[in-house]
């Protein structure tokens, strides 16, 4: 029988999308083409409720957990690997690089879900919050049950190198929910962009970056220290317009994308910069 690679992944949340099977195809190919994966759905470990009411009732003093719902996806490639031991070989070799591929493939049914279902608060599944990251390969039948002939377990990811350059986060959280430290509104658009980025929403980000943007050179105007870095990027901003308004109509070329990550990365930079000045 054919053997199909697959990675399968845990997050303490439903995922959204109901439990099932689902054929995806590659983005922008013709709907005749073949699919080129399969992802199956499932929720694990959900506590049965009891029918709702309106009355409310008295809460223990010491209360135990209350059991949470975790979501399972099975990313399968469509195109079966030669024989086994070709899949073994496979296995051997395979790692990272191939579970961060079945999660892009994953965020974007994860986001075409929210869409369609117009949920703004569905969280992405993102390496560094999974539970537990599989890679293996299986029979068809196998695999579509979320069973596998062989398989690893991979170790969590380490921190990403943006979340490690991060300047006494709990420092200035304090500051922040004091009242001492103000959040800008740059700094969630800026974060907006990046998720969209990452996920390959090339054009998503160019329109979010554009508004990040904008607001930065507002908001940040007033704070001498960032006089050179404003204006390295408000040279950048120019190059960014030309990708925004291309993004209204297409995809970005390599130069868009370029000038999209280099803005964004300054961005980011001065952000940073901005909160080590912070007292």
């Amino acid at each position: 029988m054919p053997v199909f690679a697959f990675s399968q992944i845990e997050v303490p949340w439903p995922l959204g999308p109901p439990d099932g099977r689902y054929l995806v195809r590659a983005e922008g190919a013709h709907p005749q083409a073949p699919p080129s994966h399969v992802l199956l759905f499932a929720t694990l470990g959900a506590a049965r409720r009891g029918r709702m009411t309106r009355r409310s009732r008295s809460a223990a003093p010491l209360p135990e957990p209350t059991p949470v719902a975790t979501g399972r996806a099975t990313i399968i490639g469509a195109k079966p690997l030669e024989d086994a031991a070709a899949a073994a070989r496979w296995l051997a070799a395979a790692g990272e690089a191939e579970l961060a591929a079945d999660l892009r493939v994953l965020e974007r049914v994860v986001h075409a879900f929210r869409v369609v279902t117009a949920d703004p608060h569905g969280e992405p599944p993102a390496r560094e919050r999974l539970l537990v990251a599989r890679i293996g390969y299986g029979e068809g039948e196998q695999v579509a049950d979320g069973r596998w002939s062989e398989a690893r377990e991979l170790l969590p990811a380490a921190a990403s190198k943006r979340r490690s350059r991060l300047l006494e986060p709990q420092s200035r959280l304090a500051g922040v929910l004091g009242g001492h430290v103000p959040l800008l509104v740059c700094e969630g658009l800026v974060l907006r962009a990046r998720a969209d980025l990452d996920a390959g929403r090339q054009r998503s980000a160019a329109l979010q970056l554009r508004i990040a943007v904008d607001a930065a050179l507002a908001e940040l105007a007033v704070d001498g220290r960032l006089t050179a870095r404003l204006d390295q990027l408000a040279q950048l901003r120019a190059t960014l317009d030309e990708a925004a308004t291309a993004a209204l109509s297409r995809g970005l070329t390599d130069a868009e994308l370029a000038s999209l990550t280099a803005t964004l990365t300054t961005l980011e930079a001065t952000l940073r910069a901005r909160a080590a000045a912070l007292p």
